[in-house]
């Protein structure tokens, strides 16, 4: 799927997009992730990768000195603007995440919240990440992820995944969704990153939420 493929099937799932996301994983794995992207202090100057609707953005926006905030999606962009309207350190643009027109070593963080396992080739998502970071600079990653699920647990993901599929159609075919705290720490160390922690969250629905460092 190229990038304008990509846009469009997102920009598709923009207006039901939150109401699924929040459908599939819960809302104890939402306030499970809120609660540790609200932990993180002194962010600094931050680009988001994917921030869709714009749901972790007012989260970053209390700790952060300012925030880029990018997707691929004119649709997802429209609404993460109006949500993100009146925050002042706040800016919403249009870029990819595997390929900005940002400067080397700008930003003290990056953040992605979803995103890496619904891109292809993320590694080059991740060298882009490190490019754009300063020395010592922060990658937060959160992911969900069926790893530590019982059988059970996957069906009933798997039986609201079809329902999203016959929403948004068939979603790209390099998504993944079983990530292990093992290799999603391997990926990101594969291109430069030192990881700090990684943790699998959640009760019956889990995320991955890991902290790295550009060494």
């Amino acid at each position: 799927m190229t990038n304008n493929k990509e846009a469009e099937y997102w920009s598709k799932a923009a207006p039901t997009f939150e109401f699924y996301e929040d459908w599939i994983a819960g809302k104890s794995l939402m306030q499970a992730t809120s609660q540790k992207l609200i932990q993180e202090h002194d962010l600094g100057e931050v680009v988001e990768f994917g921030c869709g609707t714009g749901v972790y953005t007012k989260l970053l926006a209390q700790n952060a000195k300012r925030i880029v905030a990018t997707d691929l999606s004119d649709e997802m962009l429209k609404i993460a603007r109006t949500r993100l309207e009146g925050y002042q350190n706040i800016t919403v643009e249009k870029a990819d995440c595997k390929n900005t027109s940002f400067s080397s070593g700008r930003f003290d963080t990056v953040f992605m919240a979803n995103l890496i396992h619904i891109i292809q080739n993320p590694q080059k998502a991740l060298q882009e990440s490190w490019r754009i970071l300063r020395n010592d600079g922060t990658l937060i990653i959160m992911v969900g992820t069926s790893y530590g699920a019982t059988p059970f647990e996957k069906i009933k993901v798997l039986v609201k995944a079809i329902r999203v599929i016959r929403k948004w159609g068939i979603p790209p075919r390099y998504f993944r969704n079983n990530y292990s705290p093992d290799e999603l720490s391997s990926l990101v160390e594969s291109a430069g990153f030192k990881t700090e922690k990684v943790e699998l969250i959640g009760d019956r629905i889990k995320a991955l939420y890991l902290r790295a460092r550009k060494k």
